[in-house]
Order: C-alpha cells, then structure tokens, then sequence
C-alpha cells in the first residue's frame, strides 16, 4: 500500500470512527429524553432546526472532541501500518528517519552512539490558564479513547463488542452530565494532582516505549548492539514543573506550597521506584545452587543486612537461597529508610542521592552479566535503572519562577528594613544598581538578622527561597530546577538574584539563574546581557570550577507575540538564538535554550518536529527545555501511543538538530529580506496598538472580557490587576484575538 493510500485509508477510518461515536451519542441523548436534540445536531442531513441554547452548545462541543478522539487514535493507527508496510524510517520526526538520515550520509555508528549520550531534555508542565476541561472530563476523554481502541480487536465476540458498547454509552452520560468546563477557579492542588497523573502514570510508560523505539530503529538500521544497550548510552530525559514554583503574577503560591510540592514530588518517586523494585524482586528467582555468584556480591549482602539490623535479617530470610532477590529485598530496605525519616548519621542504612541506588543496580547489572543473564538484565533491570535515571528521587525539577520587577520591590524592602539610607532599589539607573551589586557580592554577609519583617515582596521571596534551602540542606539540588527572571532586561537583573540567595545562605548552591526574555526588544537586547553576565566575576567563578558549564536561556513566545505580532516574534526569536549562542561560544559556554511556547501557532505551537527544525543550525548544544502548556498536555500526552510519538519527537529531533553544525549552512540567508518584512509588519501592527481608542476597540471585537471572567485557571489573567494592555498576560491576549470575529470597510 502507498503513502497516499495509506492517507485515504486514515482518512475513512477517521470518518467511521466519528459517525460511530456520534452515532452512539446521539443514542445516548435519546436515552435521557433529549431526542429533540439528538435529532438537531448539525453534523448529519436533519430536517429540524434548534434554537441555540446551552444544551445545544455543550452537545456540539462534546461532538467535537469525540472527533478529537477518531482523529488521534486513526493517527496512531495510520503510523503503525505505514511502518509495517513502508519501514520504521517513514515517519516523519522518528528515530528511525533520523537515523537512516545519518546512515544515508554515512555518519560513523560511533559517532551517532556519542552523540546520543548528549542529548539531554527536558519537557517543563505547566499550569498557565489554557486549560477550560474540568480533571474529571480529562479522565473521561482518556477512558473513551481506551474504549475505542478496545473495540477494534477482531476476535471480540458479539456479546462482548456489546458490553464495550455499554460501557461507551455509560460514559458518555457520564459527560454529560458532568460538564465540560469549570465553574468554579480550580485550585493549586487540582492543577498539581493533574500533572501529577502525567508524572506517575504516563511517562514512565512513554519513555519505556520511546526507548524500545529507538531501539528498533537502531537494530533496523544494523548498527552494533553494544553501543546501545544501557541506561547510560540512551538519550537523557527529565521532567519539570511550574506548579508550586511559577509565582510570576501567581499570589496563590505560597512558599508553603512550594515545600509541599517539593516534599510530594520526591515521595511520590521514592514510591513509584518501591513499586518497581518489588516487581524487579517477584523476577530474579535465580537459585544459589543453580548459579555460581561472586563471592564478593555474596559478601556484600551478608555486610548489607548486618549494619541494617533486624530488617536486613528479615530481608534474607524471605528468600533464603536466593541471594538476587536478597539484594534487591536490602536496597528495598534502604529505600524504606529514605522515604520515611530524613537522614541519618549512618549513611548506609539509606539513600543519600539517586546517584547511589543507581550505583546499587549497577552492580546488580555486573552480577547478571556474568552470569549469563544478559536477556534477563535488558528485560527487567534496565526499566528501574532507566526510571531512577530519568526520575531521580525527585520525580520533577521544580522551576521557580518571579518577575524582575517584583525583585526590584524585594530588595528595595530587605535594603529599607536593613537601615539602607538609599533604599529605592527600583528607581536607580542601571549603573548605579551594578556598583551597588558588585560590591555587596564581595562580602557573605546577609543584610538582615535572620527573622527580620521587610515587606509583602521581600518576605514572599526570601520565604520560598528558605525552602528551597532547607529542601537542599536535606537532599541537595536534584528538584530544583532553575531560578528564572520573568521580563529580564538588564544585567542587573540577573545579579540581584545573587543577593537574594545570599540572604538565605544559598550564595554557593549554584543554582542555575536564568534569563526570561520575552518582548522583543529585550530578545534583540539578549546577546549583550548574556555576554555581561558570562564576562562577570561571579559567573567566571563558576564557569571556570564546573566543567561542561551550561548557561540556561528561556524564549518567550506568548509575550514576543504580543509585543511585536506573529512574524515580528518568530523571527526574532530566531535570530536571538543565533546571537546568543555566538556570545555563549566566545565564553566557551553551551547554551541550553528554555522554550517558553504553547500550544497555538501565535504561541509557538505546532508539530514538535518541524519546531526543532526550524531551528538555527549549531544553536542546539544537546541540552533543550521546553514547556508543555494547558491543553497542550492532554492533547499531547493522555494517551500511552500519544505520549509515546511525542516524547519520540522531541527526543530525535534534538538528536538532529544538535548534529546539524553551523558550519553546513549556507552563507547567503536572505536576513534582509526578511529584517524589511518584520520592520513593515512591526510598524504597522504597533500602530494599531498604540492607537489611543485600541483599548475601546480591543474590548469590543474580542471576547477578552469572557475570558478574563473563565475559570480556567488558579492564576490571575493580569499580573497586577491593572486595565492595561501591559498588565494583561500574554495569554488570554492571544486567546481572545482567535476568538475575534469582525471585518474592515
């Protein structure tokens, strides 16, 4: 079957699928005693005619999700039969075009397996306000895409492809009933049990499936297994997250929230790791009379179970004479100790980092190796080396997140409280605030006795600051992910995060500080700040005592977009990355770029793939960030085969972004071009918003007033609260104009 039949092929099967699932709505309906409505639904031939109501609104967008469903799920009916019969590299994005694209120019295997040990990235899920399904309806949508995949195995028989019927039926009036949207504001915990779902029960499975996936394209291409076998060889994945560190205009998330979040992340994947672990000890029934062990291994678990007493003892005797399940019983052990009190003098009765029970089913790994077991080792052991790799004991890197300008209120309060004559930090120039900086990261001295009151600004950073050190002074930096500066403009603006750490006695945590640059003149502006802030003193110390130093970056696209328009954002944005990675190149420097996008195409959105390669060939150093926004997280990870292709896209799109060398390019970019078309498109669209009646406009041609009022999110729509163009985030700026319906004479 050709490409293009296989196309059409995706294309009926969407049809049936939807006119199942309309079909069985609409029956659905009719149960309930709406059959007036199931008759009037406009999407088949229908001779009678509705008033629009709600109930008809809500039947209508429930069709349309159903046809979400047909579409998702003929999609990933669609890429397995055109790999069946076109071959593994025939999808566009995957591992296996990637790496027939490398074998077709004929790169060294060697070279591909070093490459891929690079890669390092990282989807960042967010709770920005995008998102109007209520958690509930979210688990429906997932149970009725289970449904629909169910129902096409051709070995049910009548009565059974009948109760699969039933239970699609139940469902539905499930949804309906319910409602689709929220009433009411959903709270910090509801968005943070949401994402917690994807962190527990989808990606685990998702990277377990992206692995083998690359796996297969390897073996499909005929390269050398031993290059690809392990943990260690595979591309490195993490996870991280806003919710509890995104205060960025957010006065809901306390720094209380913050402990919570992180103290709930590292429990929850101290747990997943315990259920794995069981599951791995149910598998190696290896007998000592049947396999010759090292007797150093044998050694070591009499010496385990002796310094962890009458537990290690009891770990022995449930499987006497098999010392594989006993070592895994005594990493069970010490995993118990690490989950359920903070550390102890004596090390060895838990775990201080990941890094040591990863060390822990090394070892394990080695034993089975030489015994024999390597099919046996690849099968059960790599998943939990791999999970405990990707997931650590913190499951997710928790980003935090505040605005420069709040920042600037802090330290004018702690400057204010500490007896500072001069204490307004927010109206010195810039140079006055650099002499000022530079001198006071001279000392270590705090500016306040420990306890002192400065302000609502001041005591909300330094608190959610001071949790994050005593999260650190327990289990060092693993969860926490990077401290970035919304609306970064100067240089000043990173420094003075220095102060604040200082305050708090994180000077020396090296924590990454990051640039948020987000309008466009401080994305053109981006390239000399970063070179500032690399050339300082205080970053060479680092640079130079780190090795492999990478300097983290963040992009925003939402913000760019409503500065400057759509064309004016992308463009600039891109040559920002070039420029940026020539001044990060000049410091020896890498640059790990923090994608701030959406799921809108105004925001950055659309195909993770064609994303990665619209990229400037050499910005990709291996290491990438990325946002997974509202809606976007559903649509691209409620389902395991979703999941799978996506995560796939990411992975194998960095990996060949990052081969792609600068030096390969083409000299003669049509920038000019280009830089006359964005400086038209800018004049023109800052004209209509400068306009002194664009506001009244504004108001009238979009539903911005709606949205502002939707419960769509626990976060404000403005950062202040202010009626201002300024004020209003860049995201329900960007919903409301998709909304916008009116013409021009």
């Amino acid at each position: 079957m050709s490409a293009e039949s296989l196309h059409l092929h995706g294309i009926e099967k969407i049809k049936t699928d939807f006119s199942y699932l309309l079909k069985l709505f609409k029956e659905m309906l009719e149960s309930i005693g709406e059959k007036d409505l199931a008759d009037g639904l406009p999407f088949e031939p229908s001779n009678r005619q509705l008033q629009a109501d709600e109930k008809l609104a809500q039947a209508i967008g429930i069709c349309f999700e159903l046809l979400n469903l047909a579409e998702e799920n003929a999609a990933a009916v669609f890429r397995r039969k055109s790999e069946t019969q076109l071959g593994i590299e025939s999808t566009r994005g995957s591992w296996g075009e990637t790496l027939q694209q490398w074998k077709a120019n004929k790169v060294d295997e060697r070279l591909i397996a070093l490459a891929l040990q690079k890669i390092n990235v990282t989807p960042v899920l967010t709770a920005h306000p995008t998102e109007s399904k209520r958690l509930t309806v979210l688990d429906i949508h997932r149970e009725l895409y289970l449904l629909l995949v169910k129902r096409e195995n051709p070995n049910w028989s009548t009565a059974e492809q009948s109760v699969i019927k039933s239970e699609i039926l139940s469902l539905m009036e499930r949804w309906w009933r319910t409602g689709e949207i929220y009433l009411e504001k959903p709270r910090l915990e509801d968005e943070r049990s949401n994402l917690m779902h994807y962190f527990l029960n989808v990606f685990p499975n998702a990277v377990r499936l992206s692995d083998q996936r690359l796996l297969d394209a390897w073996t499909s291409m005929g390269f050398s297994q031993n290059l690809l076998e392990w943990p260690e060889q595979f591309p490195a994945i993490q996870f991280g997250s806003w919710v509890g560190g995104d205060r960025d205009g957010h006065p809901f998330v306390t720094p209380e929230f913050t402990a919570d979040t992180l103290r709930l992340h590292r429990e929850s994947s101290l747990n997943l790791i315990k259920a794995e672990l069981f599951n791995l000890a149910a598998k190696l029934s290896f007998s000592s009379y049947r396999n010759q062990l090292p007797q150093a291994f044998m050694e070591e678990i009499e010496a385990t179970a002796q310094r962890l007493g009458s537990k290690g003892q009891q770990a022995l005797d449930r499987n006497p004479s098999e010392p594989l399940r006993q070592f895994v019983n005594l990493l069970l052990v010490r995993l118990e100790n690490t989950l359920s009190s903070p550390p102890e003098k004596n090390e060895k009765v838990y775990f201080r980092t990941s890094g040591e029970l990863s060390s822990e089913l090394r070892k394990l790994r080695n034993v089975l190796i030489a015994l024999g077991a390597t099919r046996v080792a690849k099968q059960w052991l790599f998943p939990i080396e791999r999970m405990v790799q990707c997931f650590g004991f913190h499951l997710a890197k928790l980003d935090i997140r505040q605005n420069s300008a709040y920042h600037e209120k802090a330290i004018s309060q702690i400057l204010k409280a500490s007896g500072n004559g001069d204490s307004d930090y927010a109206n010195w120039d810039e140079d006055k605030r650099l002499t000022f900086i530079n001198q006071e990261l001279q000392s270590n001295r705090p500016f306040l006795v420990v306890g002192t009151s400065c302000g609502q600004e001041a005591d909300n950073v330094l608190g959610y600051l001071r949790e994050v050190k005593s999260y650190m002074d327990l289990y060092r930096a693993d969860g926490i992910g990077s401290i970035i500066v919304s609306m970064t403009r100067s240089l000043s603006d990173l420094l003075v995060v220095h102060l604040l750490l200082r305050e708090v006695g994180l000077q020396h945590a090296r924590l990454p500080i990051v640039p948020l640059l987000e309008t466009i003149d401080d994305l053109e502006a981006g390239p000399e700040i970063i070179s500032a802030y690399l050339s300082h003193p205080q970053i060479q110390k680092q640079i130079n005592k780190i090795d492999h130093f990478t300097q983290e970056i963040m992009l925003g696209y939402s913000d760019s977009n409503k500065d400057g328009g759509i064309l004016t954002s992308r463009w600039t944005i891109y040559k920002a990355e070039e420029r940026l990675t020539e001044a990060a190149n000049k410091f020896g420097v890498k640059l790990c770029f923090f994608h701030g996008r959406g799921g809108s195409i105004s925001r950055g959105g659309g195909k993770i793939h064609r994303f990665l390669d619209s990229m400037p060939a050499g910005s990709m150093s291996g290491q990438m960030k990325m946002t997974v926004q509202g809606e976007t997280i559903a649509n691209q990870f409620a389902n395991r085969l979703t999941a799978t292709y996506n995560l796939e896209m990411l992975l194998a799109g960095t990996a060949r972004q990052t081969m792609i060398s600068a030096d390969n390019t083409p000299k003669d970019k049509l920038y000019g071009i280009m830089d006359n078309l964005v400086g038209s498109a800018r004049k023109t669209y800052r004209e209509l918003l400068d306009h002194p009646n664009f506001l009244e406009f504004y108001g009238k041609a979009t539903p911005i007033d709606v949205l502002e009022e939707s419960k769509i999110g626990s976060r404000p729509a403005r950062r202040t609260g202010q009626r201002s163009l300024e004020d209003l985030r860049s995201i329900p700026w960007v919903f409301s104009w998709n909304q916008a319906r009116f013409g021009k004479d």
